[in-house]
C-alpha cells in the first residue's frame, strides 16, 4: 500500500471513531438526562429527595434536583438555566421571575411554610429566651452568629427582620457570619464553627450535631413561605405533573413529616 492509501485510510478510519465517540456520548447523555429538573431552596433537601424518590417510582421518570440559595437559583433561571420547576424560600424571588416573565403564571401556588429557630452546638451549654433586647451579642462572646448571607438569601433576611423586631440586630450586625444558604449557615454550627446561628426548624432535623435553643415568634417577620411554579421556558410535559403530585395528599404527609407546614394552594 502506497503512503498516500495509508494516509487516507488513516483518516477514514479516525472518522469513523471520531463520528461513534460523539453517537456514544450523545446516548449516554439522553440515558442520563432528566425527564423533570427542578431548582429547589436548600432548606427542602431531605423532604423532597424523598418525594422526588417517589414520583419517579410510581411514573418511571427521572427527577433531577438543584439545591441552593433560592436567590442564586433565581439568577441562574433568568440567565438561562435549563430548569423546569422553581420552588423558592420566599415570594421576592418568585416575583422577581414573574416579573421578567420567566414563570407559568397559572402553575404558581404556595406549597409550605416554615418557622426560624436559634440553634447552637448540640453540646453547648448556652440558654437564651428570645425576648426584645434579650443578651444575643453576649452569648456570642467573641464569636461570630451564623446566618444565610442577610442581603439577599430568604432566611437571612427573615433572621435579621426578626432581630430587629427585637432590637438586637445593631449588636451583632457586625458579627454576622454569612452562609450561601441556609445550610451552609448551619454547618457552621454543626462544626463549632459559630456558637450560635438562626435557621429553619426543618433544618434541625436534617442536623444531630445542633440543637434548638428557641424559636423566633412568626409575627417578627414576613411569612416563611415556599412558592412553586412551572417555568416558562420548561418543555417537559411532566413538570406540571411533578408540581400537581408535590400538592397531593400522599406529598403533604411527607412535607409534614420532615416538619414543614404545608400552604392550602394559591397565593
Amino acid at each position: 500500500m502506497n503512503r498516500y492509501k495509508y494516509m487516507y485510510l488513516l483518516r477514514f478510519l479516525l472518522s469513523i471513531g471520531v463520528a461513534f465517540s460523539l453517537f456514544a456520548a450523545s446516548d449516554t447523555w439522553a440515558q442520563t438526562r432528566a425527564d423533570v429538573t427542578v431548582y429547589a431552596a436548600a432548606s427542602l433537601k431531605e423532604s423532597l429527595d424523598a418525594l422526588a424518590r417517589q414520583f419517579e417510582k410510581q411514573q418511571a421518570l427521572s427527577v433531577r434536583v438543584s439545591y441552593g440559595a433560592t436567590s442564586a437559583l433565581a439568577r441562574q433561571i433568568e440567565k438561562g438555566a435549563p430548569a423546569d420547576v422553581f420552588i423558592a424560600a420566599d415570594l421576592e424571588w418568585m416575583d422577581y421571575l414573574a416579573r421578567r416573565q420567566l414563570l407559568r403564571v397559572a402553575t404558581r401556588g404556595n406549597l409550605l411554610s416554615n418557622r426560624l429557630v436559634l440553634i447552637a452546638p448540640a453540646d453547648s451549654k448556652v440558654a437564651l429566651t428570645i425576648a426584645p433586647k434579650f443578651p444575643l451579642a453576649e452569648a456570642l462572646g467573641a464569636n461570630r452568629l451564623a446566618l444565610a448571607d442577610p442581603a439577599s438569601v430568604p432566611a437571612g433576611k427573615y433572621a435579621r427582620a426578626a432581630l430587629e423586631a427585637l432590637g438586637v440586630w445593631p449588636a451583632v450586625s457586625s458579627r454576622i457570619a454569612p452562609g450561601e444558604n441556609v445550610r451552609a449557615a448551619m454547618a457552621l454550627v454543626a462544626r463549632g464553627e459559630a456558637p450560635l446561628g438562626i435557621v429553619y426548624r426543618t433544618d434541625v432535623l436534617a442536623e444531630s450535631r445542633v440543637r434548638v435553643i428557641g424559636e423566633f415568634p412568626a409575627s417578627l417577620h414576613s411569612p416563611i413561605v415556599y412558592p412553586a411554579a412551572v417555568l416558562a421556558e420548561s418543555r417537559s410535559p411532566s413538570a406540571q405533573v411533578l408540581l400537581q403530585f408535590l400538592r397531593s395528599a400522599e406529598a403533604r404527609s411527607v412535607w409534614r413529616k420532615y416538619g414543614f407546614v404545608v400552604e392550602a394552594a394559591g397565593r
